[in-house]
């Protein structure tokens, strides 16, 4: 199989899996046939009333969520990803001595069943990924600045890890970017290069990967930067595989890159701020998604903000035009998801312990709440399951 064709299908996996976890912010195709059902998992902190993963029915038609149950007790499972057979989905352990948790899903209920646990390979892992043929999974550990990358094994089962990389140096802001502390990984559309975004470095390292051989190595250059003390966190591909979105933590700034996939590297050519002009107070970022159809993206504000920015995707260059922001109903929208089919925003708000759901308005992009509040203990992240 050719190296084109392998691309072509790889994207094409992604375009399918679509937004189906928050491992991945590759957007599935818009037009996608709407399931009978979602099953949605929520991962979460615990210690305040959590107890690990919890799941709820949502009606694709109206955005209606049922109660949400705990499918899997777990140390604060804060991020999951989804394989790509729907079969199984695996959870960070987000404490010092971090951990990664397989799962078996009832493709029924939903339930889910441990299958085992390995280590993180650092300190407080705090976001997954998982390639488009579901044969690895990387974890980004916030605490100690590394990536770990671990084999899926036949049965869901997560192999003894490959490879670990140990980020090194520091960053502008002696407070917050004394080391390296790597916030996310992201497999490209091509299922050939690993992103991971470093809120430490101010830097986005890449990975050219093998994904039959459970290997990476550093891509030539390694790493692309933003602004220093900027603070990058997540980062989300566009569909057409041209252009990555990164979200600035700390500078409250989204830096738009210009993606090569053949050879895996960044240029930059755009900051822009995600709060209006005269926004004062507090302010952090969290999560940041490419919507379905490539026309808009969405990145979640903390702090006093407690809101999601709205953005226009120029489709001739990639380049980001603000539209406005929309609360978020609730206390620091820790991350949020977006239902496959473009048609669903659900945010997660961390301190008021609520998950709130919009609907997408596909000719504008703005965010019309539901009237759907369901009370979750510390949301984190969500991910969709289609049920057919």
């Amino acid at each position: 199989m050719n190296q084109r064709y392998r691309s072509l299908t790889s994207f094409l996996a992604v375009l399918v899996i679509g937004l189906a976890g928050c491992q991945s912010n590759t957007p599935a195709d818009s037009g996608t046939a709407k399931p009978s059902s979602y099953h949605v998992y929520i991962g979460t902190f615990t210690g305040k009333g959590s107890q690990g993963i919890y799941l709820m029915p949502m009606d694709p038609r109206t955005g209606a969520l049922g109660q949400p149950q705990l499918v899997a007790e777990a140390s604060s499972p804060s991020f999951l990803a989804l394989h790509p057979n729907h079969r199984f989905l695996y959870s960070v352990n987000e404490i010092d001595q971090g951990g990664v948790s397989a799962y078996a899903i009832d493709s029924a209920s939903g339930k889910l069943s441990p299958l085992n646990h390995q280590p993180s390979g650092g300190n407080g892992p705090t976001h997954i990924a998982i390639d488009h043929d579901g044969k690895n999974v990387w974890v980004a550990n916030y605490g100690s600045g590394s990536v770990e990358m671990l084999p899926v094994e036949s049965d869901g089962k997560l192999g003894t890890p490959s490879a670990v990389d140990q980020h090194q140096g520091k960053g502008a802001d002696p407070s917050r970017q004394s080391g390296p502390h790597a916030h996310c990984v992201n497999v490209d559309p091509g299922n050939r290069f690993l992103l991971s975004a470093d809120l430490g470095l101010d830097k986005i390292f890449v990975y050219k990967l093998d994904v039959n051989a459970h290997t990476m190595a550093p891509n030539d250059p390694p790493s692309a930067s933003v602004e220093p003390g900027s603070g990058p966190r997540h980062l989300a591909f566009h569909p057409s595989g041209k252009y990555v979105y990164v979200t600035n933590e700390m500078s409250c700034t989204v830096t738009a890159f210009q993606y090569d996939e053949a050879k895996g590297t960044l240029q930059p050519f755009q900051n822009i701020s995600t709060l209006p002009a005269d926004f004062q107070g507090d302010k952090s970022t969290a999560e940041i998604m490419v919507h379905p159809s490539g026309k808009f993206l969405y990145v979640s504000n903390r702090g006093n903000a407690n809101s999601i920015a709205r953005f226009r995707i120029d489709p001739a260059d990639g380049k980001l035009t603000m539209l406005g922001t929309t609360s978020t109903q609730g206390k620091t929208p820790r991350s949020f998801g977006i239902d496959p089919t473009g048609t669903f925003l659900i945010a997660a708000n961390q301190d008021s312990d609520n998950v709130i759901v919009f609907r997408i308005d596909p000719a504008t992009g703005d965010l019309k709440p539901t009237g759907v509040d369901v009370k979750v203990p510390t949301p984190v992240c969500v991910t969709f399951l289609p049920v057919r």
